[in-house]
């Protein structure tokens, strides 16, 4: 009936037309090679064609009616050479000099459409959606006697080389393509948004959002209905946001999608993030830093007990950073558990932790539950309440080693973000020994950099980082691998903050983040801004990303 009537199933489930009893039951009484359970369920009069017709044209925005031959004029026919009514399966029902209107049976079929805009030299077409025996009816009628028309189809104009066949819907083949390209393409975020006369697709690409050709506007409810059968939503909600998940296999690899969907003014938009697993091989070595600031970190994982804070913005690498902290930590001596939400990446030789609100399994709940099993390291997706923090502070205090993230600007304000959270003086004095913010800035692409003299802008924009450079700069002119943009993935530039017997004093005391962080630097930890410095004078990113990202840290 349609082409593809698994989707057409779980649309008729959603709407309530059918139930999952009522599917299974007709999947497992199918006796002809050809027969679907759509065709069964039709026979058997569980659904009509009018509900599955009239259901996917309202999925698609568009109407659904019955025609009758007798009633399309001669006038009209005229306007759709009959081999070309007939490829296509069509017939056209209303015309005029700039548009026609034509009745087709499967409202999935949008390439058809597309297809007679080119064969009909750019005139615009519309659709609406009949029974197919009343459109076979009306063809067999209205060109039973028109010989073949003189005009090139599309696939005789070349048009159609690279589509995809098969059975596969269009609009199902667009939605996996739309995800397929990104992962190509090496995005973390798939953005689909609703416009007021576009539906905009844009990538986020290292780190930067980059607008994609635009699939029709019409589709637009049909790509977003498919994305959210594809991650368990609830296609018929289209009032509140809900989250998903997509499970995908891309060339032999496995990766994960978490999906957002968030209703605006124009339609529900999309986010998906892709979560690629073969990130967990990263070590600490490929997350950027440089020797002195890694030679620290390794020892900071390294301590028997206390806590290690990761914090920075979203979208910074924290939850990176923290796997690669496990994997270089995780022995068969040592017991590692996790509490995130979500688990975002499957680790081997690690106890994993999801959140669960909905059964009263928050961080704190399942915090104070795996510090009875005995395990020497903890990672803690997020400190987000007084509870959580206490909890971790104490497991510290206890033996344990705790890694976790904050949301903070810089490394100092860790400090007192936790205090401000109700957490207090003396445990975060006695706890913590380390909290490292961190950005991602993009590489400069290794195929394209070239060397440019540095301009006076440039060199006091470096500061004293000047006088150690060499007298070349680097940046990237763009290639074909890099997309012309002249970067090529991300590297992280950090700030560490160790607390010394000084600084536990100074918390003891409450003092504030300004004179913590005088005091660290007295000690030679180096901002954000001078870490990026630094890296730019390497020649691993530009000066104007690091400035980017370093907006608000004039130290």
């Amino acid at each position: 009936m349609t082409s593809n009537d698994e989707y057409v199933l779980q649309l008729l489930t959603e709407r309530g037309f059918l139930s999952p009893e009522q599917v299974e039951i007709a999947s497992k009484s199918m006796k002809a090679e050809n027969e679907t359970t759509l065709d069964v369920l039709v026979a058997g009069g569980a659904v009509g064609e009018d509900e599955v017709l009239g259901t996917l044209a309202d999925q698609f925005g568009l109407k659904y009616c019955h025609i009758n031959a007798d009633a399309i004029s001669s006038e009209i026919v005229k306007e759709l050479p009959g081999d070309i009514a007939k490829k296509y399966g069509v017939v056209p029902v209303v015309a005029d000099e700039d548009s026609i209107t034509v009745a087709l049976s499967d409202p999935m079929g949008y390439d058809a459409i597309d297809s007679l805009r080119y064969v009909l030299h750019g005139r615009d077409v519309q659709a609406v959606v009949s029974p197919s025996s009343e459109i076979k009816a009306a063809m067999a009628k209205l060109y039973a006697d028109e010989a073949p028309a003189d005009v090139q189809t599309r696939d005789e104009m070349g048009l159609d080389g690279d589509d995809v066949t098969g059975d596969d819907a269009p609009v199902v083949k667009l939605a996996t393509m739309l995800i397929t390209t990104a992962i190509k393409m090496k995005a973390s975020d798939i953005h689909i948004e609703p416009m007021e006369k576009e539906f905009r697709v844009r990538y986020r690409i290292d780190g930067t959002l980059r607008k994609m050709d635009s699939p029709p506007k019409r589709l637009q409810q049909a790509i977003i209905s498919r994305i959210k059968i594809m991650s368990k939503m609830k296609i018929s909600e289209k009032r509140i946001p809900q989250d998903g998940r997509i499970q995908i296999t891309v060339n032999g690899k496995d990766l994960d999608l978490r999906v957002s969907s968030v209703p605006t003014n124009h339609g529900e938009s999309i986010v998906m993030r892709i979560l690629d697993k073969s990130n967990l091989s990263l070590g600490l070595p490929q997350l950027g830093f440089l020797t002195d600031d890694q030679a620290t970190f390794e020892r900071l994982i390294k301590l028997p007990d206390g806590v290690v804070l990761v914090t920075g913005p979203t979208g910074s690498g924290k939850t990176t950073t923290l796997y690669a902290c496990l994997g270089q930590i995780n022995k068969p001596d040592k017991k590692l558990i996790t509490v995130e939400d979500p688990v975002e990446y499957q680790m081997s030789g690690i106890n994993q932790v999801q959140v669960n609100k909905d059964v009263g399994l928050d961080f704190s709940a399942a915090l104070r539950s795996i510090l009875r099993q005995a395990p020497n390291i903890v990672m803690i997706g997020e400190i987000r309440d007084a509870e959580t923090a206490d909890i971790a502070m104490e497991a510290a205090l206890t033996g344990h080693l705790v890694f976790s993230t904050l949301h903070t600007n810089d490394a100092p304000s860790a400090v007192t973000r936790l205090l401000d959270i109700g957490v207090k003086p003396f445990l975060v004095a006695s706890a913590l020994r380390a909290a490292m913010a961190q950005r991602l800035v993009r590489a400069i692409c290794e195929k394209c950099r070239t060397q440019y003299t540095p301009t006076e802008r440039d060199l006091k924009m470096l500061g004293t980082i000047a006088k150690t450079i060499p007298d070349t700069m680097y940046t990237g002119a763009g290639c074909d691998r890099c997309g012309r943009s002249g970067y090529k993935g991300r590297k992280g530039i950090f700030e560490i903050f160790k607390v010394d017997d000084t600084i536990q004093r100074l918390i003891f005391d409450h003092a504030p983040a300004t004179v913590l962080r005088q005091r660290a630097r007295e000690m030679g930890m180096r901002t954000l801004r001078e870490d990026g410095m630094l890296k730019v004078a390497s020649g691993m990113t530009s000066l104007s990303e690091v400035l980017r990202v370093t907006m608000g840290d004039a130290d």
